[in-house]
């Protein structure tokens, strides 16, 4: 009976150390299975800012699968990016929200939309002060949520930015965009050898599309024939690369003004 105690208490603390491990496990908000390989946790994590280059592929792709999956987003000063681009991309616009031109108060937006909304991105006017850094990010912990800077930010979490775009669908200065091979890739604090992935972003859907890396086989198969798409889709999907691929652009000017 004397040594049954120890044993009980020791198989109590295991216990409990167990649980306390659970509890403190972070929980990523989901990015698309092609951009995960990205991220150490498999996707966006609680609490971290995130640099992103001009791409509003690249943005709009990080926010799909956040409001897809129940979690608000919000894009602060960036009035070139529309609804409809935010749409093609494969984000649920009833839980998206747009806040074009905020001002100088720029940060005291994102500091109030961080309180209620999980994912806030920006594109910042100026340079923020440290102290006004440490409030935002002491808030983003709190609250468990992610901001993706659209340029520099202090005491970020991880920087992605796109390497070797190609765009396909283009010929003698006529033709329609079908798709842009691009590769992403990301380096951080935990992360400081860049990871990589190559993909279509857009995708032939507007949502990315990764590109599997080239493997030897013993002779070539034969591709099966294709099934005729449906004209109704090629349509909403071409439509949905013209939306992006304006968006992109529109972005990148923007971003070069304020530089």
């Amino acid at each position: 009976m004397g040594m049954a105690l120890p044993v009980e208490v020791l198989r109590l603390q295991t216990e409990i150390s167990r649980m306390q491990r659970a509890s403190a496990r972070v929980k990523a908000l989901p990015v698309h299975d092609a951009l995960a390989p990205l991220f150490p946790e498999g996707g966006l994590r609680p609490g971290a800012v995130y640099t992103l280059d001009s791409s509003a592929s690249l943005l709009l792709a990080l926010l799909a699968e956040p409001s897809r999956a129940g979690s608000w987003c919000a894009v602060v000063g960036m009035p070139e990016l529309s609804a409809e681009a935010a749409e093609a991309a494969g984000v649920d616009l009833s839980r998206f929200a747009l806040v074009p031109d905020p001002g100088d108060r720029w940060l005291a937006a994102v500091s109030a939309i961080a309180e209620v909304f999980p994912v806030v991105a920006v594109r910042p006017v100026g340079s923020p002060r440290d102290a006004e850094v440490a409030r935002l990010m002491a808030r983003l912990r709190d609250r468990g949520g992610v901001l993706l800077v659209a340029g520099g930010w202090p005491q970020a979490e991880a920087a992605l930015h796109l390497e070797d775009p190609v765009w396909t669908g283009l010929g003698e200065g006529h033709g329609l965009l079908t798709a842009r091979m691009v590769t992403v890739a990301s380096s951080g604090r935990r992360s400081p050898i860049p990871k990589r992935v190559r993909v279509q972003l857009p995708g032939p859907l507007g949502a990315p599309v990764a590109i599997p890396r080239p493997t030897l086989v013993p002779a070539p198969v034969p591709a099966a024939r294709p099934e005729p798409a449906d004209p109704e889709t090629v349509e909403r999907a071409a439509r949905a690369r013209e939306v992006l691929a304006r968006a992109e652009q529109k972005t990148r000017r923007g971003l070069a003004a304020v530089g």
